[in-house]
């Protein structure tokens, strides 16, 4: 199954063996395109998939993107060109690539990639994944289903926007130490979102992972915390591992559509 891993910077794809939980073919990468509407960014897609076809014939791609995704439909972009907010992303890109497709979070992608091949494979209950980098962003998923969209980085503690305070990128804007960062900043993260989702497990993922050692010793807390394992991998494994999901499961999916359908019209 093919996944691709849209990002502000670069855009990757690999077929995954998803009984492996890991690349059956090296990665290709391809810079993002300025601007990167939907037009261009499709077209690198295209070149992508292109070069696995010989791989992964006509079935299904895994689609990661750095947005909210509901139904199919982009709520907005942060990391991308604005044209994509509001697009139905799904409908778009299967055009376009003449295959079906399934697209998700790029958080939320990492996470089911953890459960089911990484850090937290095999925890039974309630695992949170957050990604510390230039915000902070998050994945929850209670026996290996996911919760798709929580936004836990805009999570306002005494008054902040909690990843304006404990992202990674804070700590180096102003030049704190790992241990003044988990102390002062990851530390109060942390704690609230234990009292709030009472998770069995917390999975921490993002560059600043690789760095663990040198800040999870500071942290105190009731919830086991590890490291993330499969880096920058998550994103394309998990892609693939939910478009084989939705292939297994149509019933489910078509369920879904209808669903979201219904209340729009309903709104309108």
């Amino acid at each position: 199954m093919l996944g691709i891993d849209v990002g502000g910077s670069g855009i990757k794809g690999a077929p995954v063996d998803l009984e492996a939980g890991d690349f059956a073919e090296p990665r290709l990468r391809i810079v993002t395109p300025h601007p990167s509407s939907p037009k261009n960014v499709a077209a690198v897609i295209s070149e992508i998939v292109a070069n696995y076809a010989d791989t992964i014939g006509d079935g299904p791609v895994g689609i990661s993107l750095p947005a909210p995704i509901r139904h199919g439909v982009v709520a907005f972009m942060a990391n991308l060109d604005q044209k994509w907010t509001g697009l139905n992303a799904e409908e778009y890109l299967s055009d376009k690539l003449g295959r079906s497709v399934t697209v998700l979070n790029d958080a939320d992608a990492a996470g089911l990639a953890e459960v089911h091949f990484g850090a937290a494979k095999g925890v039974p209950g309630v695992v949170i994944l957050t990604t510390l980098g230039t915000g902070i962003g998050s994945a929850i998923i209670n026996d290996g289903v996911l919760l798709p969209n929580t936004e836990l980085g805009h999570l306002e503690i005494d008054g902040h926007d909690a990843e304006k305070r404990a992202a990674s990128s804070v700590k180096d804007r102003k030049h704190m130490s790992y241990k003044e960062w988990a102390t002062k900043r990851l530390q109060r993260y942390y704690e609230v979102v234990e009292v709030l989702f009472s998770p069995d497990l917390l999975v921490v993922g993002g560059g600043v992972s690789k760095d663990h050692e040198k800040f999870f010793k500071y942290l105190d807390l009731q919830t086991p915390i590890v490291p993330a394992t499969l880096l920058n991998r998550a994103g394309i494994i998990g892609a693939a591992w939910q478009a084989q999901w939705r292939l297994e499961h149509p019933d489910v999916a078509e369920k879904q559509v209808v669903k979201a359908a219904r209340k729009a019209e309903n709104a309108s």
